[in-house]
């Protein structure tokens, strides 16, 4: 028992802020399967997405009681603090997924505005955190794809409060008014951010060590962007105010679409020169999620986008990318199988950020 206990206080004091990644990518694809009528896949990756979300909250819950200062040093990190906004997403993603898929509505909302509760306390304790630390690291070493979680946290509020609001009676407009400006507000933090990152893809060294998995995360959040804007656009006949800058969303969504379309041939070709010309050893990382999770998350968001401007065209996509998703978090998933497999050295440093 002993021996079990101080299994799983090593995995909650060595807990990776980013592996709710997992969930994220997990319910995302989950609902893309839905969307595209592969019911059974759907309900199977609903399951496990609650068996992996109550897991790794337990694990986090007890990090947070038993091992609290490696938590507050996590989250003043420029490197490891991105990382907590995966909580946020998972969260409310698997919100979406069980609203979608299952059709809980009750329970939908109540984890929307936990959702809501860890955005605001995640948001502005990393920022304020960051912004006044001493002996700061530089660009290179201290910025990553990772920083772009927090957009995707910020937009999976906007897409689940978007799906809610129909059910909040006399407090629908109050609700879409919130997440329209959720909606700009992760824009906004895009826009700030990727000029950021692309200066550093662009003109600082960067090595086949430091490309890591997370840069997907580039795409990933403006396809939640798109969702987002989508989801705003279906839902304009609920509130007038929508109606009115109808114009604006189709262009302003239309527009992170094409920037999410963009940059995949790019992540592609970089991920070829890091595995291929490099020959970076291709091994298990909890990171790889937030790879999964941005091509399931590219196939969503342009199902919705064709039903949210009226061009079947683009539906040509999902029906194709779902299975290179599909693929993609399979390969995760027995990564993450295998490294728990006992007998393996230090099984729980799959727990641990590589």
């Amino acid at each position: 028992m002993k021996m079990k206990n101080s299994k799983i206080s090593a995995a909650a004091a060595n807990l990776y802020p980013g592996y709710f990644a997992l969930v994220m990518a997990t319910g995302i694809i989950s609902i893309a399967t839905h969307l595209l009528g592969m019911t059974p896949i759907a309900w199977t990756l609903l399951v496990v997405n609650v068996v992996a979300y109550s897991l790794l909250g337990l694990l986090l819950l007890i990090r947070l009681i038993a091992f609290f200062p490696r938590v507050l040093a996590d989250l003043g990190d420029h490197v490891r603090g991105p990382g907590f906004f995966t909580v946020v997403a998972a969260t409310c993603v698997l919100g979406s997924q069980l609203l979608i898929v299952a059709g809980w509505q009750n329970t939908a909302g109540i984890l929307w505005l936990v959702g809501v509760l860890l955005w605001t306390i995640i948001m502005y304790s990393f920022f304020a955190s960051v912004t006044v630390r001493e002996n700061k690291p530089p660009l290179e070493s201290g910025l990553s794809g990772s920083w772009l979680i927090s957009v995707v946290a910020t937009q999976s509020i906007s897409v689940l409060g978007t799906m809610l609001a129909s059910r909040f009676g006399t407090y629908r407009e109050a609700l879409l008014f919130f997440t329209l400006c959720m909606f700009l507000l992760g824009c906004m933090h895009y826009l700030l951010l990727i000029t950021l990152i692309f200066y550093r893809f662009t003109f600082v060294n960067l090595t086949s060590a430091s490309l890591t998995p997370p840069y997907w995360i580039n795409m990933g959040s403006v396809a939640i962007t798109t969702l987002a804007g989508a989801r705003l656009m279906l839902a304009a006949a609920e509130w007038s105010f929508l109606g009115e800058i109808l114009p604006f969303l189709k262009g302003f969504t239309l527009f992170f679409w094409a920037a999410g379309t963009w940059w995949i041939p790019l992540l592609f070709i970089l991920g070829f020169w890091r595995h291929a010309y490099k020959r970076f050893p291709l091994s298990y990382d909890p990171q790889y999620w937030g790879m999964v999770f941005p091509l399931g998350m590219y196939t969503v968001c342009t199902f919705q986008l064709s039903k949210a401007i009226n061009f079947e065209p683009l539906l040509i996509i999902p029906r194709y990318s779902i299975y290179i998703a599909l693929a993609a978090w399979l390969a995760a998933f027995v990564g993450l199988i295998h490294n728990l497999v006992p007998g393996k050295t230090k099984a729980v440093s799959v727990i641990r950020n590589a």
